[in-house]
């Protein structure tokens, strides 16, 4: 695996496997990788000739400082990772290679941008589009793989992809989950195992409202049954059906300093 640090050495690793007319996939991260990276890899790794996994912590998706500043770190580790499953090409720019001097346009992705987790962070939806834009302009692969758990940032790409006419097929692969239920996060590490131990009350509500769902009954008014004994160690940002593609029960809970996202397609088994 070689790893690479600017656009030009990108552009150039990817000249002779384009010219022979492999196919470039490519995986966006912002590192920290868990299982549920490594499943976006080994998908890559099945449909793709040439793997591209892009690590880089995008400042502007930050509503804080003290959010960016914390979270979680570690590119030596992530690189051995990548190249365990067998990622070809990390792209691990700086913030001054992506974003240089006199930097001044971005992606506004709409509607979609403005509610659930839009509507807790304003112009984060934003900030991913535009870094997205230009990671499929970069790398030009012919697909891009995304997890289901960010299920709003999913839908945004599809949106931009499709708006903007851009010739890069994206991929869902379904959300990845500890043995608890707990969707995998990097930020599940900043959580004690007290803390813990009150989140699973988000991956249970879900379930129940997708139950719900299935007998015809309101899924929200039964996640919500199953939050509300939590709350005091738990806060409930929204609990909502999201009309994606397919329609999806999202939540966002915070426990303790720790914000936490989750979704289910209603539907799912």
């Amino acid at each position: 695996m070689r790893t690479v640090r600017t656009v030009a050495e990108m552009r150039e690793a990817l000249a002779r496997p384009r010219r022979r007319g492999e196919r470039i996939g490519l995986v966006p991260t912002m590192g920290a990788f868990h299982d549920g990276h490594r499943a976006l890899m080994r998908a890559a790794r099945e449909a793709s000739d040439v793997v591209v996994v892009s690590l880089f912590v995008n400042p502007s998706q930050f509503t804080t400082a003290d959010d960016l500043n914390r979270y979680p770190r570690g590119e030596a580790k992530d690189a051995v990772a990548a190249e365990a499953a067998g990622v070809d090409l990390l792209f691990a720019p700086s913030v001054e290679e992506l974003y240089p001097d006199g930097f001044d346009t971005s992606v506004d992705p709409g509607e979609l941008a403005t509610v659930l987790e839009g509507a807790s962070r304003p112009g984060h939806f934003r900030a991913v589009a535009t870094v997205c834009t230009k990671l499929f302009s970069i790398v030009q692969p012919q697909l891009a793989w995304f997890g289901q758990k960010d299920a709003q940032q999913l839908a945004v790409i599809r949106g931009v992809v499709g708006d903007l006419n851009l010739p890069v097929e994206i991929v869902a692969v379904p959300t990845v989950r500890d043995r608890d239920g707990l969707a995998l996060s990097s930020r599940n590490a900043f959580l004690s195992a007290a803390e813990r131990d009150v989140a699973l009350a988000l991956p249970r509500a879900l379930r129940a409202g997708v139950e719900a769902h299935r007998n015809g009954d309101d899924p929200v008014v039964a996640a919500r049954r199953i939050l509300e004994p939590a709350e005091g160690d738990l806060t409930v940002e929204y609990v909502q059906v999201a009309h994606f593609d397919p329609p999806t029960l999202a939540a966002a809970v915070r426990v303790g300093t720790t914000r936490l996202i989750d979704n289910i397609p209603l539907g799912a088994h």
